[in-house]
């Protein structure tokens, strides 16, 4: 018996109940559209909020010194000449590079004074990258021939009391022990959407950052961007062969790990629903497939009788189910591409206090959806995984069947 007439048979087998096949089918295809449409918002979600998110502060890959992360110290540098940036620019995968240098500093203003985050930026490349230009809902943005200007983080500006053309002293220490020490002119209010930070955040011009803390042509960090957030890892991968063990390369779960916590305790709450719809399936197709057994005990005898080996018996029964499977994979993928295609192309828009927040951190207000391939890989894999686990009854089945009292019609 060849395969192409064992798949023949296989096919016209599985619509001689052809109510029963399709109503498995239809589940099957039914399944899909509501986790692929679930998971697909939650991914699209979860990739859009963290491109928003890394954008701001850490990027997907931060490039540092080995030493820099456990110690955060304006001592442990990297460099930012036109040599280190052309090796990072032939990291695969890399779509925007950024540098920054990230450290503390003392902040006054009349009576008043407060620990700050002082960020040093190159003012063309991060506001193409970040567009924090956009977020200048007071005064200006800066240019790098400012060199005395700086912008603060609204509730920063909002505890100093400050605006646009007051001075802001800073305080803190340099490279290898030199005092950092200034008094700056702000230039604009920024509305930063990390609470957290806006509080605390004051920016600088790069190379004003560099003659404030004494470090010449160098950086705390180099951000870097890829196309994909799905495809991360392969960046991190071809950052780490690149520039070799001097230079740390750590990812945004690391340097943010409440925002990593946060997207993977939701993620864990979808798949919980996943499991649900998929446990009906199973059961559907269980059903199927013990139906499709046990009603043709007889016919399974004759075929044993007449010669046929029972491993081919078994193959053909399995073939019948992964046909069932396929069939219900091809509904609903027949089904869901197009819904899933017309919201990743129009995003369900958000409306009332919830979108009025989102405008306000500069995100826009709508819900993105993901037509990431392995979305559809990993369902497609669960109900194959489904049918394995359903398969084993009836294999079992066949492999002890007797013939004889098969045949006189005995279960």
């Amino acid at each position: 018996m060849t395969p192409v007439f064992m798949a023949k048979m296989a096919w016209r087998n599985i619509w001689r109940q052809k109510r029963r096949t399709l109503i498995t089918s239809v589940a099957i295809a039914l399944a899909m559209l509501l986790c692929l449409f679930m998971r697909s918002m939650q991914e699209g979600s979860y990739s859009n909020n963290l491109d928003n998110a890394t954008r701001f502060y850490s990027g997907y890959l931060q490039l540092q010194h080995p030493d820099f992360a456990e110690h955060s110290s304006i001592d442990k540098l990297l460099p930012a000449d036109a040599a280190f940036a052309a090796r990072i620019a032939r990291i695969e995968g890399v779509s925007q590079m950024v540098p920054r240098i990230e450290s503390m500093a003392l902040g006054a203003f009349n009576d008043k004074s407060k620990g700050v985050v002082v960020m040093g930026v190159a003012p063309q490349p991060e506001n193409a990258y970040s567009g924090l230009a956009e977020r200048v809902k007071l005064g200006r943005y800066f240019n790098a021939d400012d060199e005395q200007a700086v912008l603060v983080g609204g509730h920063l500006a909002t505890y100093f009391g400050l605006k646009p053309g007051d001075q802001l002293t800073l305080y803190g220490q340099g490279y290898h022990g030199n005092t950092a020490a200034g008094i700056f002119t702000v230039a604009g209010v920024v509305n930063f959407p990390i609470k957290q930070l806006d509080g605390r955040i004051v920016y600088l011009p790069l190379q004003t950052a560099q003659d404030f803390f004494v470090c010449g042509e160098q950086v705390t960090a180099w951000v870097l961007h890829g196309d994909d957030v799905f495809h991360i890892d392969a960046l991190e991968k071809s950052a780490r062969e690149t520039m070799g063990p001097k230079v740390r390369v750590r990812n945004w779960a690391d340097i943010s790990p409440e925002l990593s916590q946060q997207i993977d305790m939701d993620r864990v709450s979808g798949q919980f629903l996943v499991f649900v719809l998929y446990g009906i399936v199973g059961f559907g197709l269980f059903a199927t497939i013990v139906m499709m057994t046990l009603e043709r005990q007889r016919e399974f005898a004759v075929m044993l009788a007449t010669g046929m080996p029972r491993r081919k018996l078994q193959g053909l029964l399995l073939l019948e189910s992964l046909l069932i499977a396929v069939t219900g994979m091809a509904l609903g993928l027949l089904v869901t591409l197009p819904v899933l295609g017309w919201f990743y192309y129009h995003p369900i828009p958000l409306s009332g206090d919830l979108a009025m927040m989102m405008v306000e951190m500069g995100w826009e207000p709508v819900i993105p959806f993901s037509l990431e391939p392995k979305l559809f890989g990993v369902h497609m894999l669960a109900i194959l995984g489904i049918l394995a686990l359903c398969s084993f009854y009836p294999l079992i089945r066949i492999g002890r069947m007797r013939v004889m009292q098969s045949l006189r019609g005995g279960l």
